[in-house]
């Protein structure tokens, strides 16, 4: 089974390098394709999803992923579906002949929620970091942290010493990504990315991985229900 990414910038590249082989296996082969930024990637979209429609083979599935900010998830998926479906390709909400080639996700709001739902990979990667820091009122809930993720890792990192001069995304992702677990992350969002990834080779997967991700989406969708329905 094969994956094309499409993702908005480097940092997300760099995270997925290290989490789509922990998500899915080392033998999901894979290729990211970087945008310029998020509305980039959303002028291109319909093109890009038509060119994929011409030539996608049977084994391969599509992944788009784009970060919130402050948009209206709502509004954000139904622009990510309608591109698809003008495509011709399926996807999980408008299965195309019971085919689902496209999968549309979110990272609510920003791709740094996803490291602080992993804060001991955090830790691991930059000494200093308390390993503790998700026990605190502001941070218990990695998907609405307050103030900005990034702005608040920046805040984090700085404050044990590292990314003086401003946090390096790039860096930060390719450094954090690298120790983190999938099945003990604490993002509703990151949980949905990957059990919606794993639902698109669910033919191809084993026993055990089928369990584990059914485990830890149905634990985070308890916690957080309606609000990580993108």
């Amino acid at each position: 089974m094969h994956l094309e990414v499409l993702v908005e910038d480097h940092s997300t590249e760099e995270a997925l390098k290290n989490l789509i082989p922990r998500i899915l296996g080392e033998q999901i082969s894979f290729k990211i394709h970087v945008f310029n930024g998020k509305r980039n990637l959303l002028k291109k979209l319909p093109d890009r999803l038509g060119g994929f429609a011409g030539w996608l083979p049977a084994d391969s599935r599509i992944v788009v992923l784009v970060d919130q900010d402050q948009e209206d998830c709502k509004k954000l998926k139904e622009r990510l579906e309608e591109a698809a479906i003008r495509a011709h390709l399926g996807t999980r909400t408008h299965p195309r002949k019971n085919r689902v080639q496209v999968l549309n996700r979110i990272a609510v709001e920003e791709l740094e929620a996803w490291f602080f739902g992993d804060i001991e990979a955090v830790a691991q990667a930059y000494p200093g970091v308390s390993n503790k820091l998700q026990q605190r009122a502001r941070y218990r809930d990695p998907d609405a942290v307050k103030g900005g993720t990034w702005e608040s890792l920046e805040k984090i990192l700085q404050s044990a010493g590292h990314h003086k001069g401003g946090l390096q995304k790039i860096k930060a992702a390719r450094d954090i990504s690298i120790h983190m677990i999938p099945s003990r992350n604490r993002s509703g969002s990151f949980q949905v990315s990957a059990q919606g990834c794993w639902q698109l080779l669910t033919a191809d997967a084993d026993s055990k991985r089928k369990t584990w991700h059914r485990s830890c989406y149905l634990s985070v969708l308890n916690q957080s229900e309606g609000r990580l329905s993108v």
